[in-house]
């Protein structure tokens, strides 16, 4: 974020929710999300890939705009939350 008042607005959202422990499985499983990745010419960062083991672990559905999880979803075993999907709808004609 490179405008501090929107960093503050969205720390501040943010902090509704309740911190998501780590474990050291994650950490391993977020290395081999990248092994696997990378294996399929996919690159990512360290962040995104521990995402991807979070959402993997707990089964839960990652929430993003970043175009980069569509791609890592092509190879990993993770869910993007579809709003769309939520009420009914399907996206394009």
């Amino acid at each position: 974020m490179r405008e501090g008042a929107v960093f503050n607005r969205l720390r501040e959202r943010l902090r509704d929710f309740d911190d998501e422990p780590l474990t050291t499985e994650d950490f391993e499983v977020a290395a081999q999300a990248h092994n696997a990745c990378r294996k399929a010419g996919v690159a990512g960062s360290a962040m995104d890939f521990l995402i991807c083991a979070v959402a993997q672990q707990r089964q839960i559905a990652v929430f993003t705009t970043d175009k980069d999880f569509e791609r890592y979803a092509s190879v990993l075993p993770i869910r993007l939350y579809e709003p769309e999907a939520v009420h009914g709808k399907t996206k394009g004609p």
